[in-house]
């Protein structure tokens, strides 16, 4: 890479080393007026983790043409390893950004996974909040990763923006097995956040997120999140240099 500062690699994993405003309208803005296809991948430590055990899915992650750090852990990854991300790029936040720039453009966005009263909920917001987006389609998270008639029928929409609800690892794995379906789109795997724009998942307050605690402030909320918060603190440790592999 021309730039080593520009990328910070973890676990195998490079991440895209900027802050998300100069994200937003240095790379991805331009890249959606040229018409540019554009995988972005939003990486929290599961995702990282999941990477080190499937090989099908870091083969899709790897194929990303952008990584951003989403999640603390990578931040404090990084810091154990004597490298810095300059800021953290929540997937949500991102999603926001996106809608905002799609509404001043009057973009098409396609709203794909989570549950059909959910998936609904979410597209009922984008309406609402930004009026000039014009979603030309939606499905709901169940269906079968083979049918390759959701993606055609993605296709035929013709979307700027597609939001991939379908959780880890099938939401990067569904873009990576049909994005060469699609001349152009930025492809995002989004994770929760239909649930937080449909209103049935309330994100951190904003002091939480500043402070880098919305982990701590989702686990309070929801305590069956404690078996994943126990993924990310393994994965942290052996971030640690005692326990890295040769």
């Amino acid at each position: 890479m021309a730039n080593q500062n520009k990328y910070v690699t973890i676990s195998g994993v490079s991440f895209i080393n900027i802050e998300k405003s100069q994200f937003l309208n240095s790379i991805l803005i331009p890249r959606i007026k040229n018409e540019e296809k554009t995988f972005i991948v939003t990486a929290n430590p599961e995702i990282v983790d999941r990477t080190i055990h499937d090989h099908e899915y870091k083969e899709a992650v790897l194929r990303s043409d952008f990584t951003v750090a989403d999640g603390v852990g990578i931040l404090v990854a990084a810091k154990m390893n004597k490298m810095n991300i300059k800021e953290r790029i929540a997937g949500y936040d991102l999603l926001v950004d996106l809608l905002e720039f799609g509404n001043e453009e009057r973009l098409k966005v396609y709203l794909l996974g989570a549950e059909e009263s959910v998936n609904k909920k979410a597209s009922d917001h984008v309406k609402v909040n930004f009026p000039n987006v014009e979603v030309v389609g939606r499905h709901h998270g169940f269906f079968d990763m083979n049918d390759d008639r959701i993606a055609k029928e993605i296709n035929e929409t013709k979307p700027d923006i597609i939001f991939v609800a379908l959780g880890v690892p099938r939401q990067e794995n569904w873009i990576h097995n049909n994005i060469d379906q699609f001349n152009k789109g930025v492809f995002m795997g989004v994770g929760g956040s239909f649930d937080v724009l449909a209103g049935t998942v309330k994100r951190a307050p904003d002091m939480w997120i500043k402070l880098n605690l919305e982990w701590l402030y989702r686990m309070m909320k929801q305590p069956e999140r404690f078996g994943r918060n126990l993924k990310i603190l393994k994965f942290m440790i052996r971030q640690l240099p005692i326990f890295k592999r040769k």
